[in-house]
């Protein structure tokens, strides 16, 4: 087992008193923050309904040994449970990069009213990079994306982390 690389990136403290989209990104930059340190991708998800988180996750693949073990797909697991429901119509995904195809079916399938996210991915992305998962012709939920709130600080974290994960191999 190769030695874990220190996150050289800190946490950001979002000021509570205005709960917008950055709020929301910077939390999830924040659970990124935490993937790095158990040397995980540096992905990071919340699942805002209004004002408040209902679920908030990072990577797993490695630790859990489950290429499923995405951020979104925990998160939102978690936000079904915390709401209820398996449809989260009222609910907005926020995430360091674009989620992948799998991820992306996971926000159709779940309803997902939002997805934002911070760094788009052309080469394995599902709601705008490599395909579109989210404009499927006659999918009956369509959520809306935004995109690259935090694009610059998430886009760091990642490429600093598969930098320094080269040089260890």
């Amino acid at each position: 087992m190769k030695k874990s690389i220190e996150c050289p990136f800190q946490k950001v403290f979002p000021s509570q008193l205005e709960k917008g989209d950055l709020f929301f990104m910077q939390l999830a930059y924040n659970e990124a923050v935490n993937a790095w340190t158990r040397d995980e991708v540096p992905v990071g998800a919340v699942i805002a309904m209004g004002e408040e988180v209902v679920a908030s996750a990072f990577n797993q693949t490695r630790t859990q040994s489950d290429p499923s073990a995405h951020a979104e797909m925990i998160a939102i697991t978690m936000a079904a449970k915390s709401v209820g429901d398996w449809r989260l119509n009222d609910c907005r995904l926020y995430v360091t990069k674009e989620p992948c195809p799998m991820c992306a079916g996971a926000t159709v399938m779940s309803r997902l009213g939002e997805v934002h996210f911070a760094v788009d991915d052309p080469k394995m992305g599902g709601l705008g990079g490599a395909t579109s998962l989210h404009e499927l012709p006659f999918s009956n939920h369509k959520p809306k994306v935004f995109r690259q709130t935090m694009e610059l600080e998430c886009r760091e974290m990642l490429q600093a982390f598969f930098k320094l994960q080269r040089k260890s191999t």
